[in-house]
């Protein structure tokens, strides 16, 4: 067929074919390989795959059944898929640190040694990253995203210590292979540990910082992929002074974040009723801050895809950890990258 079509209309055919029809489509011929495997295609094909697909929620499971399983992000939540980790770790030695176009994010910590793996699950390939060598007495943020300006995969470390002070940071690059010191000054704020999320190439979390007199002083610190700076976005007025380990940022949609106040009397995981939301219904944009009362689980997820709770299913604990979408990824990558 590639005798008489020209490549740019294969091209155009095969990017809208799922990820397990491509693999077939790569033993065709030696010039369909070439094509299906470069990154300029890997890219067109998630593009098409984000607009014309129903994009898939990574839930994590508890009780009788544990592990991760893909679902529809529908009405439904049908179920697509397990997920079958790479033969380096289990289950109940991980947590999802993030997801972002096919690639998910783990933290493994087998034993004493812990060990970051990039995995796309669509094709079965994956990259193990040792952990840099911090404290153990340090208290670490960890954010996993995509660095757009050079196509690239990024995941950075951000610790405090006991003292409060900042760590330096260490920012690791897929295309690059390797971990590295990052030389920016982050602000003077300190931060609880965890996974936060990435939004529009950046890393977002709550800062605060303890007065004399015992109040706080919250803010919004960002780190972006591309100028590797750290940033602040200020917070709406009533969510300045409360206790920080209150408050939790999150995703808005896919382009915009949204900051999660919990109620200190809220203790049970499954009700949610007395939380509030703010959403920045325009990024970058504090005049935006809207408030959105009452939050619960059954909250429209494809507005807020990390706030979706879930309940007790034939006494299974589910939680939503991000959202999904099968890709290439990791398709032109050799150095360091494991096949299942």
């Amino acid at each position: 067929m590639s005798d008489y079509m020209p490549v740019e209309v294969i091209a155009e055919i095969l990017k809208r074919l799922p990820v397990k029809s491509l693999g077939k489509c790569r033993s065709v011929c030696k010039s369909w390989n070439t094509l299906i495997s470069h990154p300029s295609f890997i890219s067109a094909h998630l593009q098409a795959s984000l607009a014309n697909n129903t994009p898939f929620l990574i839930l994590r499971s508890w009780g009788n059944s544990e592990g991760y399983v893909l679902h529809y992000d529908n009405d439904r939540l049908d179920r697509f898929r397990q997920l079958q980790f790479p033969p380096v770790g289990a289950v109940p030695d991980s947590i999802v640190i993030g997801s972002c176009n096919g690639l998910i994010c783990f933290y493994f910590w087998p034993g004493k040694k812990s060990s970051f793996i990039l995995w796309n699950p669509s094709i079965q390939k994956y990259v193990i990253l040792s952990r840099p060598s911090i404290s153990n007495d340090v208290v670490f943020s960890i954010g996993f995203g995509f660095d757009s300006r050079t196509s690239d995969y990024k995941l950075l470390m951000v610790g405090v210590g006991k003292d409060d002070s900042w760590v330096e940071p260490y920012l690791f690059s897929l295309n690059e292979n390797c971990w590295k010191r990052v030389a920016a000054i982050p602000p003077n704020y300190t931060f609880h540990g965890g996974s936060v999320p990435s939004v529009n190439g950046a890393l977002h979390w709550i800062g605060h910082q303890e007065r004399n007199n015992g109040r706080f002083s919250n803010t919004i610190l960002w780190f972006d992929f591309s100028a590797e700076e750290f940033f602040e976005l200020g917070l709406p007025e009533s969510l300045i002074g409360v206790h920080p380990m209150y408050l939790s940022t999150m995703k808005y949609g896919e382009s915009s974040i949204a900051v999660r106040k919990r109620d200190p009397a809220n203790h049970e995981l499954l009700n949610l009723d007395l939380d509030e939301l703010w959403v920045m219904k325009e990024y970058g944009v504090v005049e935006s801050w809207t408030k959105v009362l009452k939050l619960t689980s059954n909250i429209d997820r494809k507005l807020f895809p990390n706030a979706f709770v879930g309940g007790i299913v034939t006494r299974t604990l589910i939680l939503l950890k991000d959202s999904y979408v099968e890709s290439l990824a990791l398709l032109d990558k050799t150095v360091g990258v494991h096949t299942v």
